[in-house]
Order: C-alpha cells, then structure tokens, then sequence
C-alpha cells in the first residue's frame, strides 16, 4: 500500500483520529464503517486527498467544506449513512470521476450536480429520490448512472445531454412512461428498467442504435409487435 493511502476501514474508531488531520500527503483515506456521526473541520485541509471513502457511518450531514477538496479526482464515498440531503458545495469538485450516495434518505440532489462535470459514475440507489435536477444534463462526461431503488415517476428533458452514457439503471422506481430524451443517448447500451410500471415501449426505441440490454421484467408491458424482434435483430437483448 503506498505511503499517501491510509486505510482505516472498520475500525469502529467513533471519531477521526487526531493524527490523520496532520496527514497533509494523503491521497486516498479510507474511513468507511467506523460509526462516524460528524467530521472534524480540519479534514479539509487535506487538500491532497484524491479519493475519500465515507461510506457506512452514521452521518447525518456532509459539512460544506468538503467542496474544499477540490483536487479529488478520484472517488468520493458517502453511501450507506443518513443523510438527507448533500451540500451544494459538492458543486466545487469539477474533477471528481465517481460518486456513490446510495443508501440514504436523499429525497433529492443539489441543483449544483451538474457543475461535477468530470463525473464518469455516479451511484444514488436506494435513496428516495423523487426527482432529479435539471442541470445532470450537463454531466457530458458521465457513462453510468445507477438511479434503482427511488420513487422516481419521471425524469427530466435534460437527461438528452448525457450523450457519453453507457448504462442507465432505473430499476425498481415508478415511472409509468419512458421520456424521450432516452431516444438522444446515442451510446447508451444497457437500460434496466425492471420494477416500474411501464405499460408499452415507445417507437423510438428502435433508435437505441448501441443498445445490448433492455431489461423490462416486472412491468405491465406490453411491447408493440415486431419490436423485440427488431430490437434482437440489432443486437439488444430484450428481457421482459
């Protein structure tokens, strides 16, 4: 393990030890599982830091001096606490390429989301999420988008703008129709879209030129004649 990584993964610390704060060379700190309830400010002087692993605390809020942070570039952790909303400034981390948020009572995103415009993933299953912010149109970068588990009933015309997505999982939410800004993701090659309420598939989605995967099993669907056939004809693997 290199010397800048400092892993304190399930330690059951309760707090942030002292001496990580003075640790101003780490890029990668690992305090996942260790029944964090809050961060101590001078965490954000750690301005070396590329990848930060929160996951499975306790944490009810992310203090806004995380946006601090702005050399991460590569993960940023937070999933499986309980918050309830992330701060705006999570706006200022323009190069970070991945973020989980999952498994916590998020009823939605910052309206700031769309400035992470180095994002590549982003994970926010299992939340309850009803909506998503107009501006993840803007994360033109982004190939995976794992939104299963919400209460999503719609989403967004902006979604057309993540013309570099690769997988859109929507598994498990309640949209009763598909948008048809899904018909301008010209790389998009996997869609799950399992648990909805979808009733029919749209004509355009014959469109989905690069798509390998539509994954429609518990839906009341009904899928127009001829369509699934075309659509395995042109290498989608359709599962209902």
């Amino acid at each position: 393990m290199s010397a800048t990584t400092l892993d304190l993964w399930r330690r059951h610390l309760g707090t942030v030890p002292p001496e990580v704060l003075t640790r101003t060379d780490l890029t990668t700190l690992i305090l996942a599982d260790n029944d964090l309830t809050s961060l101590p400010p001078a965490l954000a002087h750690l301005t070396a830091l590329r990848t930060l692993d929160l996951g499975h605390n306790a944490l009810s809020e992310l203090p806004a001096w995380l946006g601090a942070l702005t050399g991460m570039d590569g993960c940023l952790y937070v999933h499986d606490n309980r918050l309830t909303r992330l701060p705006a400034s999570l706006g200022a981390l323009t190069r970070l390429r991945y973020l989980n948020a999952g498994e916590n009572p998020l009823r939605e995103l910052p309206d700031t989301l769309g400035r992470m415009t180095g994002l590549l993933e982003l994970r926010v299953r299992e939340a309850e999420l009803t909506r998503l912010p107009e501006s993840v149109g803007a994360l033109t970068r982004l190939r995976e988008l794992h939104l299963g588990a919400n209460r999503l009933t719609d989403l967004p015309p902006a979604l057309a703008g993540l013309r570099a997505l690769r997988l859109l999982d929507l598994r498990d939410n309640a949209l009763t129709a598909l948008p048809p800004a899904l018909a301008r993701l010209p790389r998009l090659r996997h869609l799950d879209l399992r648990g909805n309420r979808l009733t029919t598939l749209p004509p355009w989605t014959r469109s989905l030129k690069a798509l390998e995967k539509l994954d429609l099993r518990w839906n009341p669907c009904e899928i127009p004649a001829g369509m699934a056939e075309e659509l395995e004809a042109g290498g989608c693997f359709v599962l209902t």
